[in-house]
Formats: C-alpha cells, structure tokens, sequence
C-alpha cells in the first residue's frame, strides 16, 4: 500500500505569523503519525520563512517513522544535514521571491555539481532523493547523480484547468514514475495534490508514497490533524 508523508511547513507559517510559540510543527507532527503517516517532511529555507532549525532538531529527537528534510543544494544545509541525519534528504530548487516550489530541480544541467554534492551527502551517512519534474531526461541524470529516490512533481497535473488536459498529465506522470522504477531508483510524488486530486492515485502502483502538506494542514484548521491525515489515508489507501 502506498504510503503518506505529512509535510508540517505550514503549522510554522501560522506560529512564524505572530513570531510566537505556536502551533508547534514538532508537536503536530506527533499527531500525524499517530494518525497513520509514514513519514514527517519539512523544508528548512534559507530565509527561514516556517521551519526554524529548533524545529528541526527536535524533530530529529521526536520523530518515530521517518524524517524527510528538503533543502537547497548549498554548503550550510550539507553542513545542517550532516549534524542532524534526517532519514532522508530531499533536494528542491529554492527561489527567496517564490511563494512555494515551483518547479522541479534541473539536474541534467547541474550534472557534475550534483553528483559532488550527493556524494559529500552520502558520504554523510544520507539518502538522497531529488525533486524533480516526471521528465525522462531528469529522471536519467538523478540516476546518474547517484539518487536513490526521486520525487515527481504533480504541480502541473494538480493545477490543470480541465479534465482532459489533468488526464494527460496524470498519464505522463504514471510514464515518469515506470520509467524511474526501470532504473532502480524508488518513486514518490508530491506538489499540489489535495483530497480531489488525489483519487486518480488510488491503487496505482507506480508510486510508493505520497507528500502532502497544506492541503491535510488546510484541512486540519476545520476538523483536526488526526482526521485530515486518516481521510488522506483513506483515499489512498
């Protein structure tokens, strides 16, 4: 069954609105894997917009399934990950003026950078998944970067303006995600999908696990953590 990691950004963002206490990213956390998911996800940005490093270290200390860090390919987040040992790292592209991700990681035109980046993360003790558009060009070349993981970018399907046109993004990204897995490398997605969208996924097995974060946070603010993380369960299950 395909699993679900809970990205908990944006419980920081409401705490980071008033530079306050809470709500607290580490306790909420808790809750979503006491409600089923397999893993906790967050993105510590360079401007530290949500996710501060406390966060993130307690987080380390807290966390009883898997710990999933995005970052930025630079020198102080190799040198963060390297302290901390998140499960797993996951590398974004990251713009200070963007709102959030908004695209996928080119990694055929960083190829050399990359692949010394992923070996210094490795050589850490990480495993590294790159976050990336389902393009087959980039699916090669995090193969060859040295990623064991890649995750799909389902912006582009998650934003579709119609039916047919959501069909065939779907359609392109069920194509990525095969030809990922030809390769050996494991395949989750993430970007976007909410508990509409969604459905398409039930019971494909393509995909090994799900990322969502402001959809299941947004959801959590009307009906709690726990029931907005078992209904995302429910609808991939």
């Amino acid at each position: 069954m395909a699993k679900l990691e809970v990205n908990v950004d944006h419980v920081a963002t409401v705490r980071q609105a008033r530079l306050t206490d809470e709500p607290d990213p580490v306790t909420a956390a808790a809750l979503a894997e006491l409600a089923g998911a397999s893993g906790i996800i967050v993105h510590l940005r360079e401007d530290r917009r949500h996710i501060q490093d406390r966060d993130l270290r307690l987080l380390r200390q807290t966390v009883k399934t898997r710990l999933n860090l995005e970052m930025a390919a630079t020198a102080e987040m190799l040198a963060i990950a390297s302290e901390v040992k998140p499960d797993l790292v996951t590398l974004v592209p990251e713009k200070r003026e963007e709102l959030t991700t908004e695209g996928g990681l080119n990694v055929a035109g960083n190829l050399d950078f990359l692949k010394d980046y992923l070996r210094k993360l490795k050589e850490a003790g990480l495993e590294v998944s790159l976050f990336i558009d389902p393009d087959h060009g980039q699916i090669n070349a995090a193969k060859e970067a040295g990623a064991g993981w890649v995750e799909l970018h389902t912006g582009a399907y998650a934003e579709a303006e119609n039916e047919d046109r959501a069909q065939r993004l779907f359609d392109e990204l069920l194509d990525a995600a095969r030809h990922a897995r030809s390769l050996g490398l494991r395949v989750k997605c993430g970007h976007g999908l909410n508990y509409t969208n969604i459905t398409r996924f039930r019971g494909r097995q393509e995909f090994e696990e799900f990322s969502i974060g402001h959809s299941i946070i947004s959801r959590a603010v009307l009906v709690g953590l726990e029931r907005a993380v078992r209904e995302m369960l429910n609808l991939i299950a």
